[in-house]
């Protein structure tokens, strides 16, 4: 078994599953004091993109385009659905993805772009639907923080989601566009449990730190809900209730849980660390998983791959629905407003020279 490295979620860093060649550490009978192994540092990469905005026709998502203003994420949280999108950069998903960064420098501007073409159809954005948007170093980059801004003068209706207290921060854009139906948000809080928070999600705020989020975005004046998210059988299942109810305490008004899902390399990844970090519950935990999933690690089908299936499923399925009744997190949710999008009069000018750029090519 792999040591974990400090501050990191994965135990290791398989190839990425589209190289012509694997690499795979293996133990040569060297310990880390041995050879005096460094730190794992995080490195962080600009991106040049052409576009900033990310569409899907994914039936089981709840939206149509998104914005995500980093790749990889140093949260680490070894569940994460986001981890096979390294391989397509020819990294690991594994330590790669929580150590290998990459962000979006001129992610406002391209923003403003898109959003002055006359052709733009407004439509709510999601922020943060791959990667979280408030990683560490957003407190230096500001680039979430950049497109709240535009998204502000635009009057553009988003939500957004995270699980780092970073997102107080932008409270004042948070609330103030919350109070006009164009904003809400969702702080993920998987445990109450410290030490479970602090090996399954290393580098993300404490349980207690997203609480106070959820506090500080309700007093402010936007709608907060709280995500389970991913309800992990064996794991933090018997949390379900609790978790929503300091949610609620602390001002969310709706919830949402999505159970654990493991596709392509997260498999691998999650079942090595949980032999790493609960070897005591892993057979029993890898159990109850497949329960959810017909027999199988994971099961693609649109139709039940947020929830599963079978018994198991439908006992967190009822336990949720009893809950959020409970807890007064049922309640309808209050759709943004669409209607409000206007180009703002000093960027109506540059839209009509992006819109001839568009023709010309």
């Amino acid at each position: 078994m792999a040591e974990a490295a400090k501050g990191r979620g994965a135990r290791s860093n398989t190839t990425g599953r589209f190289e012509p060649e694997t690499v795979e550490a293996f133990d040569d009978g060297w310990t880390s004091d041995d050879v005096g192994a460094a730190p794992l540092r995080t490195t962080l990469t600009p991106e040049h993109a052409r576009t900033i905005i990310a569409r899907n026709t994914s039936p089981d998502i709840g939206f149509d385009r998104s914005i995500n203003p980093y790749k990889g994420c140093e949260h680490g949280c070894i569940y994460c659905y986001a981890r096979p999108s390294h391989a397509y950069m020819g990294l690991s998903p594994g330590l790669d993805f929580e150590s290998r960064l990459f962000f979006k420098p001129e992610a406002a501007g391209l923003l403003e772009q898109e959003l002055c073409k006359p052709r733009y159809v407004c439509k709510r954005l999601h922020i943060g639907g791959n990667t979280d948007p408030y990683q560490p170093v957003e407190r230096e980059l500001k680039s979430t923080r950049s497109i709240l801004e535009v998204l502000q003068r635009f009057r553009h209706p988003f939500s957004i989601i995270t699980k780092s207290v970073l997102i107080a921060r932008d409270a004042d854009i948070l609330g103030a566009m919350g109070r006009e139906g164009l904003a809400s948000a969702f702080v993920s809080v998987t445990t109450l449990d410290r030490g479970l928070a602090r090996t399954m999600e290393p580098r993300a705020s404490t349980p207690a730190k997203r609480l106070e989020a959820i506090s500080r975005l309700a007093e402010a004046g936007c709608p907060v809900g709280v995500g389970f998210a991913p309800v992990i059988p064996g794991l933090n299942d018997h949390e379900l209730e609790a978790v929503l109810e300091a949610a609620a305490k602390a001002g969310a008004t709706s919830a949402m849980y999505v159970t654990l899902r493991l596709p392509l390399e997260i498999k691998d990844l999650f079942r090595e660390w949980l032999a790493d970090a609960r070897p005591d519950r892993a057979a029993r935990v890898m159990s109850l998983i497949r329960q959810t999933r017909g027999g199988r690690d994971y099961d693609p089908d649109w139709n039940q791959r947020m929830k599963g299936t079978g018994p198991v499923a439908e006992l967190i399925a009822a336990r949720f629905k009893a809950a959020v009744k409970r807890y007064g997190l049922d309640g309808p949710r209050r759709l943004l407003d669409e209607s409000r999008f206007r180009v703002p009069p000093d960027m109506k000018k540059q839209g009509d020279l992006f819109d001839l750029g568009d023709e010309a090519a």
